[in-house]
């Protein structure tokens, strides 16, 4: 409910927004009061009415109903005005000169409740303002004793305490919201980051492609680099989307295993769906099968979890100017498990405890932070296990375990490049 409200209030713009909200109130207003009176006067009794006062709500209302025609600043001092006097003045009025009965206990109760569903600064202004004038005007009436009977002082509690638990209870739907707001930013702020770099990339080079077109100097060569670029940074935006949607859909999805997955066709599907920045790169990765195992999982969210930590290890060889990644499948130990390992920058000893939780980002501003924290999530809900070992400048291991009660191992897998190594 809460994002259908936001996208009436960006579709219609926060003064009409609030105007038609006046509105509604104002129709409510209108039909409420004579009802309310006619019910408290002949059906219901009540000790104590006024015709006067209800007529004076009553037009306010009837003002209200135009205020799509108000100005924002004559839109606020209608809400001031009309809040201060239908709800803190009357109602506590008609409490105190019925003398705290159930019906007007109830009523002010609820007007309290409406009250505070404003700006809390307007509620509280309105509050203030309103009930002083009610305390004076029970004054003037010759019912002044009645505001320190024991049935009103019995109320003011619970008045403030409702007044106070609506207040955190909106100060915290509006923390939830600035912290989703400012989640969406930083996730926008990544995808615009991820694509901004490719995007300027492809660009340069069909300005270059154009240039040469102009000036009949098409030379194979640098026609042919120049398109090799463009549809690798096209794969990478792909890869990049790809990685999002995944990770978008792996955060409200079932995370239980329901498949037998197996490690090496895993690995050997990322690596076949990486768009790595030439063949460089491509042979700066190496995958060594020391023996395949089969896991409890699920193949899509085994993808994204591979997926991230081969990004990262890319990123930090990147960084370093330096290094390789090595990916493991150690599944001839009792405890199978994957090694991601890049002698890249590695990680520092401070920030090492902090990689696995939501929305840390390291380097700062690298990120939205929930890659790792989502393998966590996803690894943990297998019942599996990972973890991080580092040098900074030197290299950075993540290992995953799983557990003895996985299905049974298989030999390594042909077709996966291995080589000798860490044991």
């Amino acid at each position: 409910m809460h994002w259908q409200l936001g996208l009436v209030r960006s579709l219609l713009g926060a003064n009409e927004y609030a105007a038609a909200r006046v509105v509604l109130l104002c129709w409510i207003g209108a039909v409420a009061i004579p009802a309310c009176y006619v019910t408290w006067r002949y059906f219901l009794p009540q000790t104590y009415e006024n015709v006067v006062l209800r007529c004076i709500g009553i037009g306010l209302c009837l003002i209200g109903l135009f205020a799509r025609r108000f100005s924002k600043r004559e839109l606020d001092i209608f809400l001031l005005v009309a809040l201060s006097y239908l709800i803190p003045f009357f109602f506590t009025f008609m409490f105190l000169m019925n003398h705290a009965s159930a019906v007007w206990t109830q009523t002010l109760l609820v007007g309290l409740v409406v009250l505070f569903h404003f700006d809390m600064a307007l509620a509280g202004v309105a509050y203030a303002v309103g009930t002083a004038l009610a305390c004076v005007g029970v004054l003037i009436a010759g019912e002044g004793a009645v505001l320190l009977s024991k049935p009103v002082l019995q109320q003011l509690p619970i008045h403030w305490f409702t007044i106070a638990e609506l207040s955190v209870a909106k100060v915290g739907r509006n923390v939830l919201a600035q912290e989703k707001l400012a989640g969406l930013g930083a996730g926008l702020a990544t995808v615009a980051h991820e694509l901004r770099t490719p995007l300027t990339s492809v660009d340069a080079n069909a300005r270059g492609l154009n240039r040469l077109l102009q000036h009949d100097q098409v030379n194979s060569d640098s026609a042919h680099e120049a398109l090799t670029r463009i549809q690798f940074e096209v794969r990478h935006m792909n890869h990049m989307i790809d990685l999002f949607l995944l990770s978008a859909s792996a955060v409200n999805r079932n995370l239980q295993p329901n498949e037998a997955v197996s490690m090496a066709a895993t690995v050997d599907s990322v690596i076949k769906r990486y768009p790595f920045a030439g063949q460089l790169q491509q042979n700066s990765v190496v995958v060594e099968v020391r023996g395949n195992f089969m896991f409890a999982g699920q193949s899509e969210l085994a993808v994204v979890i591979l997926l991230n930590l081969l990004r990262n290890a890319l990123k930090a060889v990147q960084r370093a100017g330096k290094g390789r990644v090595r990916i493991i499948i150690d599944g001839a130990r009792r405890t199978p498990r994957l090694l991601f390992i890049d002698t890249g920058c590695g990680i520092a000893p401070r920030h090492l405890p902090l990689i696995f939780q939501r929305f840390y980002s390291y380097p700062a501003h690298n990120g939205t932070g929930i890659g790792l924290a989502l393998c966590k999530e996803i690894v943990e809900a297998w019942q599996a296990r990972i973890r991080c070992v580092s040098r900074e400048t030197a290299y950075a291991i993540f290992v995953l375990e799983f557990p003895l009660n996985a299905p049974a191992r298989t030999p390594g897998t042909p077709g996966i490049p291995g080589t000798p190594g860490l044991h």
